[in-house]
């Protein structure tokens, strides 16, 4: 089956991303675009921010297509250095704080960065390296030029994990990145315009959060940068957001907190009434006629003694948010749309820029990561497969030609590798995943091969298997090698504690958010004859996920 949306904008062939920066400047240059340490960042303010500090990058001996990397956590800097990069015509090498010094070699190695901007300096680190708490290199405004290049020159280059955990770099140009964000903007105007505001979390090494960055530039959102996410709550109560761009972890903690002080205060059974209530009146929205009376007025009355509350804990006027990265889940989506925070989930990758499907202002199915963006077709293959094609499409790995034709095949389908269906309107549902790569609850792609082959490394090891798709993080399932066990001369003490430091030993080839959390030492090992292996050894995720699923579930305390 296949699914087409007509494109709603078209990207001129001289497009660049910094195109919006001096549009603000020039046309509105007192609208608000940043709010940065308490003080507001006007459009044309950030636009001579951007201008002085491409300028400071092009003295530093920067041209166009030099590679210069950006590591850093989420702060009003990273957009700031990322438009300047652009605006020089370099190329933005986006690396996550949390990366293992193996990670941070390997991406400043493989992209052949010139520079670097940094919180922290790698020892590594190329030449040219700025420590941006030590203060950017900004140059002279007057005289710049901004850089002025063909929309399919390469504007980013993003390292996301594979199978084989080295991280490959996703090429994304200026026309593949605007495409996206130029056909979404139409379609979610209630977000997107001026006298918005939102509050940026989420790492902007992670594609998805560079696309609303993007997205606020272009729309002109007042924006709000934080990575305190403990004090998340409170920066939302003084910013006052009218949406949010999260991941469903954020959500399940929203819901999940509300619950538990419901219950701990005696009001739980106050609580557990609002919460069937809002998600009936959510499910009565699709239905002909909506909600009746009698919904309404149990609805009403709910909105003041609960909805209302948890409305206020993400600022009070927030009204959308954009949820990406994994599944929701359709209870969830009922109970925040229920309770007047409609939450739009889309689907993508970071080879698509990355928006490939979207729930959006009048076409939303809870459940569905939505239809298509306006110049996107996606087709379902025999298998099952998701495939897309559109601007969006990535130009390939970088310095790896194997691995972008195994991902664009012949017709110039990009494969998913995700399994998924689609009905006869067009919204896709996710059923799911062909590949290994495994996806948090949190949005962070893992690659479970790096952290089971070291693992197994461990001469007591026989078999690791990673887990925590669509879980609230990394956890492993290991088995003992008896043999190797009966064979040592002095048995380990403590043989948690020996499995342990295997953790700890394959935990440095990956980032935090990689990293395992927990793990189980299971009674017995895999075998063929039991069914957990395949005749050349290779673990049946599926069928040891089923049989293990009780072992899973107390790993997660469910």
């Amino acid at each position: 089956m296949e699914y087409t949306q007509a494109p709603v904008a078209v990207i001129d062939d001289q497009a660049q991303l910094t195109d919006p920066v001096w549009f603000n400047a020039e046309h509105h240059p007192q609208v608000v675009q940043f709010v940065h340490d308490g003080r507001e960042i006007t459009c044309a303010q950030f636009g001579d921010q951007v201008a002085r500090l491409a300028a400071g990058i092009r003295d530093a001996g920067i041209r166009p297509g030099d590679r210069v990397a950006l590591m850093s956590k989420t702060r009003y800097e990273w957009t700031l250095i990322d438009y300047a990069i652009l605006a020089a015509g370099a190329v933005t090498v986006p690396i996550y704080e949390t990366s293992s010094a193996e990670q941070i070699s390997w991406i400043l190695e493989d992209s052949g960065a010139k520079a670097g901007f940094f919180e922290t300096v790698p020892d590594n680190a190329p030449q040219i390296a700025w420590q941006i708490d030590d203060g950017l290199p900004f140059g002279e405004a007057a005289g710049f030029e901004r850089h002025r290049g063909p929309a399919d020159d390469t504007a980013t280059i993003i390292y996301t994990s594979g199978t084989t955990g080295r991280p490959k770099g996703c090429v994304l140009t200026h026309r593949n990145m605007l495409s996206d964000i130029s056909n979404a903007i139409p379609v979610l105007s209630r977000l997107f315009h001026e006298g918005a505001s939102t509050v940026l979390f989420l790492p902007l090494a992670h594609s998805f959060a560079r696309l609303l960055q993007t997205g606020v530039v272009q729309g002109r959102v007042a924006t709000t940068h934080t990575a305190d996410l403990k004090n998340l709550v409170a920066t939302l109560a003084e910013v006052k957001p009218t949406f949010l761009l999260s991941v469903p972890r954020v959500f399940e903690k929203v819901y999940n907190t509300a619950r538990q002080r419901a219950h701990a205060d005696g009001k739980g059974a106050i609580f557990d009434r609002a919460e069937r209530v809002a998600i009936a009146y959510s499910e009565a929205q699709d239905r002909p006629g909506g909600p009746g009376l009698m919904l309404k007025l149990q609805h009403g009355l709910f909105d003041r003694l609960v909805y209302s509350k948890l409305r206020a804990v993400l600022g009070g006027r927030c009204h959308s948010a954009i949820s990406g990265g994994a599944p929701l889940g359709t209870r969830l989506g009922h109970f925040f749309r229920g309770i007047g925070l409609v939450v739009l989930e889309g689907y993508g990758l970071t080879e698509t820029s990355p928006a490939i499907t979207f729930n959006r202002e009048g076409a939303i199915r809870i459940g569905t990561v939505g239809q298509p963006l306006p110049g996107v077709t996606i087709r379902i293959a025999d298998d099952g497969e998701i495939l897309c094609k559109g601007e969006i499409v990535f130009a390939g790995y970088r310095n790896n030609p194997e691995a972008t034709d195994e991902a664009i095949d012949g017709e110039g389908w990009f494969h998913t590798g995700d399994i998924g269906a689609l009905d006869s309107d067009g919204f896709l549902t996710i059923t799911g995943r062909k590949k290994e790569i495994l996806v948090t609850a949190g949005g962070k792609n893992v690659a479970p091969a790096v952290l089971e082959d070291r693992i197994r490394a461990h001469p007591l090891i026989s078999q690791c298997m990673v887990v925590g798709d669509r879980r609230p993080f990394i956890a492993a399932l290991i088995t003992i090698d008896q043999e190797a066990l009966a064979a040592m001369p002095q048995p380990p003490e403590d043989l948690r504690a020996e499995i342990q430091s295997a953790v700890d030993d394959a935990n440095k080839a990956v980032s935090k958010a990689e990293a395992i959390k927990a793990f189980r030492i299971l009674p017995r090992d895999f075998t063929e004859a039991t069914g957990e292996l395949t005749p050349s050894l290779k673990v049946k995720r599926a069928v040891v996920m089923k049989e293990y699923a009780d072992e899973i579930d107390a790993i997660y305390g469910r």
